[in-house]
């Protein structure tokens, strides 16, 4: 027995007279009338064309399928958090589309627009550049929930990192333990110069009496490592470096290691995300907890409802995470600590 021909939109082009790329528009839904559209679906459904996801989506009204913008894929704690976010979208019978920012603002906001074009119900988004503008029109295109930093635009969903708390506890840790001179490694970019976790270590330092300098870095080991390198070169060298990622810190251990200097008792060094790794790492590093199977659980939560049909609340349901220092063997008194 001959097997059955796979209808293609070929065939459906050519049971509504309509060009396949107009049948394309209308399966879609855009640039077309919605008797077209109605016209083309019934004549997919006739001649079998359901393998079509987009034809399916049409059909229920959603394509089941969420965009999911990560800021930087080398992040291990955006790795995790999207492989949790992964499992709790599941259970709401929704499906990730993931891509990648690779810490460029611009790249990110294309992305964005990508995603809202392209079907899917909705959006997580990590921001790398909360306060741009766009945000605004993204979110008047789908249902949006931000995870770490609000958004200068509509949501449905917030899941805030309190950031002053998370610098503070960190800062202050290192300053009770006689650190002066601090670095911070950050993987902002210099065009994002007004992210909430940077602007909060200039005010808690200057209220503290730290002197601290920031450096630029991606999340990638090798050119953290980089950073790192280069910043332990400095005359004077800083006694600690805090790192907002754990990622970064990895590549501070490695400089640390190449020129010699034993952490915590030349370098005191603590991260930011309090991934698996800060307790595999020798010395285990110190990091801030800031519990992401709740943080996956809430974002996904929180977009599953807002595309489950259900009516968007007047105002945005918002989830404020408070962040736990965690202290390990990775920082120490400096070995001249002030009185």
């Amino acid at each position: 027995m001959a097997p059955r021909k796979r209808v293609t939109i070929k065939d459906v082009a050519a049971a509504t007279g309509l060009s396949p790329a107009a049948v394309s528009y209308a399966l879609r839904g855009v640039q077309t009338r919605p008797e077209t559209q109605r016209r083309v679906q019934q004549a997919a459904e006739e001649l079998g064309y359901t393998g079509n996801a987009v034809a399916r989506a049409l059909a229920r009204g959603r394509t089941g399928l969420v965009g999911v913008l990560s800021s930087s894929l080398q992040d291990l704690g955006e790795q995790r958090f999207v492989e949790l976010l992964g499992r709790q979208l599941g259970r709401h019978d929704l499906h990730m589309v993931v891509v990648d920012a690779r810490g460029e603002p611009k790249r990110e906001r294309m992305l964005a627009r990508q995603l809202a074009d392209q079907l899917v119900d909705g959006l997580v988004i990590s921001p790398l550049d909360p306060s741009d503008a766009s945000w605004a029109d993204i979110g008047e295109m789908l249902p949006v929930v931000t995870v770490g930093d609000a958004l200068a635009g509509p949501t449905v969903g917030e899941v805030l990192f309190d950031n002053r708390a998370g610098v503070s506890l960190v800062l202050e840790h290192l300053y009770g333990l006689g650190h002066r001179h601090v670095a911070v490694l950050t993987p902002s970019r210099p065009s994002t110069p007004d992210r909430p976790a940077e602007r909060v270590v200039a005010e808690v330092c200057d209220a503290l009496g730290l002197e601290a300098f920031v450096v630029n870095s991606r999340h990638s080991v090798e050119e953290a490592t980089e950073a790192a390198a280069a910043l332990l070169a400095r005359d004077p060298r800083p006694t600690a470096v805090f790192c907002l990622s754990d990622s970064i810190a990895c590549g501070v251990y490695v400089a640390a290691a190449a020129q010699g200097l034993s952490i915590p008792e030349e370098l005191s060094v603590a991260g930011y995300d309090n991934h698996p790794i800060a307790s595999v790492v020798a010395p285990p590093l110190t990091s801030v907890d800031w519990g992401l199977p709740d943080v996956a659980a809430s974002a996904g939560g929180l977009l599953a409802a807002a595309v489950s049909g259900r009516p968007r609340p007047a105002s945005r349901a918002q989830v404020r995470v408070t962040p736990a220092l965690v202290e390990r063997a990775s920082t120490a008194a400096p070995a001249l600590a002030p009185a």
